[in-house]
């Protein structure tokens, strides 16, 4: 028996069991911020347990969409961290390099100032220590012999503060020397990291194309293939019907500009080219799209097109690494197919701020972002509000 047909049943009735326990009354004018954090971490134990009911679910009827949601979601953390080694790596050699031409300095320095203390001390020795009294004996104007006696003091406090700025410089040096052995063992460690990580990142990749070309060996028709996307479908309405519903009378705290009022002046989510327009016809003309995708590369990032919180940042089915964010006033945004997701549920974002990057997850056969704008759980045209190219 296909219970793959069936599985939409237990999530719809969980849906209702939830939204039953999850209603409020309106909320007065001006929720402040203790308000919002307490609706948004009821929302998140909410979602949690949606989820959870998704994944049994999903394990039941597909296991091959299992395997590509493990190694898209395997391929995707190991994408963040490679990153994060990287950008480690560049600061390490960019400390490293500071400290090796502020050694080399150091050195330079010592170098000279050893040549000046030998300097003054075999001047020393020559001047004795009788040099003061025999400016007294030798019976000279005492105007000439208080200042000959001044001009002594300084040189001695010269050569003093010499010596010490000498012994400064070697105590610099032995300071600096265990960090620069330090960074190099860190670099080292690093870069041996990102090896082994890069090794197993090829052969997770390798696991999704054998996974991906698996699946498309088994839809065998268009009808089969609209059946996939239409379950799917209802999984995220499903989802965005229960955030819909927890944030419908909530304003995001804050003294940003509303969603509402900034049409026609939203930052572009990725840059490239639009590949596909909202509306548009997909498997044969039998579905149209809820949203838009854009043709950006793999990796490219995705920015947040207004200040917001992500309500959702986790694996879906059919949208693979999927981001949305909530703007207030109903409004919230979808950010789908990503390849490594940077902020996770519940942080905040700005408009114009990196929140991932571009991918192909979700079984994607090319690398894009498929972006959508919902208000109230429904799907809205994004294109009159970004601003024009």
């Amino acid at each position: 028996m296909d219970t793959s047909r069936h599985s939409i049943g237990p999530l719809l009735a969980l849906l209702l069991s939830l939204a039953v326990g999850f209603t409020w009354a309106p909320a007065a004018q001006g929720d402040d911020q203790a308000e919002y954090e307490a609706r948004m971490e009821q929302l998140q134990e909410t979602i949690q347990e949606l989820q959870r009911e998704l994944k049994k679910t999903q394990g039941t009827r597909d296991e091959l969409k299992e395997e590509l949601e493990e190694s898209e979601s395997d391929i995707g953390d190991m994408l963040r961290q490679i990153e994060e080694i990287e950008k480690e790596l560049e600061q390490q050699s960019n400390r490293l390099e500071t400290l090796e031409t502020e050694r080399a300095q150091l050195q330079h320095s010592r170098e000279e100032q050893q040549a000046e203390v030998a300097r003054q001390v075999r001047a020393a020795y020559q001047l004795g220590r009788q040099s003061q009294i025999k400016l007294l004996l030798n019976q000279e104007a005492p105007e000439r012999v208080s200042r000959l006696l001044r001009y002594y003091d300084y040189w001695l406090e010269a050569r003093t503060d010499k010596i010490e700025r000498y012994l400064d410089t070697l105590a610099e040096l032995d300071r600096i020397e265990p960090e620069i052995k330090e960074t190099t063992a860190q670099l080292k460690q690093n870069r041996d990291q990102l090896k082994r990580q890069h090794e197993r990142l090829s052969a997770r990749q390798a696991d999704r194309q054998q996974t991906l070309a698996a699946l498309n060996q088994r839809i065998r028709s268009t009808d089969q293939e609209l059946n996939d996307v239409q379950k799917d479908r209802e999984r995220l309405q499903a989802l965005l019907d229960e955030m819909a519903t927890a944030v419908a009378d909530m304003e995001l705290p804050g003294d940003d500009q509303p969603f509402s009022e900034r049409k026609g002046q939203m930052p572009w989510p990725a840059d490239g080219a639009l590949r596909h327009g909202f509306g548009s016809s997909q498997l044969d003309g039998k579905l149209t799209r809820n949203g838009i995708i854009i043709g950006a590369s793999a990796g490219a990032p995705v920015l947040a097109v207004h200040h917001g919180r992500v309500v959702f940042s986790d694996y879906f089915r059919g949208h693979g690494l999927l981001l949305i964010v909530d703007h207030g006033e109903g409004y919230m945004t979808l950010y789908a197919h990503n390849q490594s997701l940077y902020k996770e549920t519940g942080e905040w974002v700005s408009a114009g701020e990196t929140i991932a990057s571009v991918g192909d997850t979700g079984g994607q056969a090319q690398a894009g972002l498929y972006f959508e704008v919902r208000h109230r759980g429904k799907p809205t045209n994004p294109m009159p509000w970004l601003a024009s190219a």
